[in-house]
């Protein structure tokens, strides 16, 4: 096993980086389609074709996930998403064309490096290009390049992120993995010792300050611009799932994050996370469930130890 996302069967994962600009998207593939499902928490999320992904409605498989920086400009590489893969046959079929179904999200990074360059068509489709089935780069690559945590005190007090990744294997077989990229305004913590690891810091002495315990003592400053985070991720899985059933597993891929991020699911952050299945095999509801959350919990810490230090914006890999 590589230990991320890729270990599941049918995924496949590619980053495009810019860092000159500091942003970037990353594509998770599923070429063969998945059962899809997404839940929305956050209080800010921007996204594509989340309500196509509802229980009710008819289309259930998907060919791709993109996670991209960029807020709502970002989107716009989920058209280069689309592209690489109608050129390869790949979509719904509708009588008339093959339509591929590519549900996107993006992350706020535009304070960090250059607000009039995001990430476009071309870097959707050179993320597809990169894409490959090999332990998934973490860090400040792809959607994660100008990812930031611990906002409470304006981007002089935040700390670098990226993109993090993780997997197991459950009782029966099957594999859950997470791909996650963490831009939160809250802090991400040990989830073994509840210890701040990256998050708010006091810019004139540079000591993490904790976002939870500040909020509530003091309240939020006048000075931080809202609406600048959201964690976003894809869980994958081979255990065969129904829309519901994904959905399901994406509310408790949610505790994941929340154990991990201090607050999270906050009114400026636009927390969103899919689940893919892309295969047959059965699996026991709960065990899928409590590898889901120990997945997206593991991928969000590894998304900051990863992270070096970018626009000058502190990350813990020096």
């Amino acid at each position: 096993m590589h230990r991320s996302i890729t270990d599941v069967p049918g995924i496949a994962v590619g980053h495009a980086t810019d860092l000159v600009h500091l942003t970037g998207c990353t594509v998770v593939l599923c070429e063969a389609g998945a059962v899809c499902a997404a839940s929305v928490l956050g209080g800010a999320p921007g996204t594509r074709e989340t309500d196509l992904l509802r229980a009710e409605n008819t289309v259930d498989r998907v060919h791709a996930v993109v996670l991209t920086g960029g807020s709502a400009f970002g989107l716009a590489a989920a058209d280069g998403v689309v592209r690489f893969l109608e050129a390869r046959g790949i979509g719904l079929e509708t009588g008339a064309a093959r339509v591929p179904i590519v549900p996107a999200a993006v992350l706020y990074d535009l304070g960090v490096g250059s607000a009039g360059v995001r990430p476009d068509a071309a870097m959707g489709e050179a993320a597809c290009r990169a894409a490959h089935r090999g332990p998934v780069e973490e860090g400040c690559v792809g959607a994660g390049t100008g990812a930031t945590v611990g906002k409470v005190l304006g981007h002089a007090g935040a700390m670098k992120s990226g993109v993090g990744s993780w997997s197991t294997r459950i009782v029966g077989g099957s594999t859950v993995g997470a791909l996650v990229a963490t831009n939160a305004f809250g802090d991400v913590l040990d989830p073994r010792t509840g210890a701040v690891l990256a998050g708010a810091r006091d810019p004139g002495t540079g000591r993490l300050v904790g976002t939870a315990s500040r909020l509530q003592a003091v309240g939020l400053p006048s000075g931080p611009r809202l609406l600048e985070s959201t964690t976003i991720g894809v869980v994958a899985t081979d255990a065969a799932l129904t829309k519901a059933e994904a959905l399901r597993l994406a509310l408790a891929a949610h505790t994941g994050l929340a154990r991990a991020v201090s607050p999270s699911h906050t009114s400026v952050d636009g927390d969103t996370i899919f689940v893919l299945s892309t295969g047959t095999r059965a699996a026991d509801a709960l065990a899928l469930q409590a590898a889901a959350a120990e997945v997206v919990t593991e991928a969000v810490v590894r998304s900051v130890r990863a992270a070096r230090t970018l626009g000058g914006v502190p990350g813990l890999a020096g």
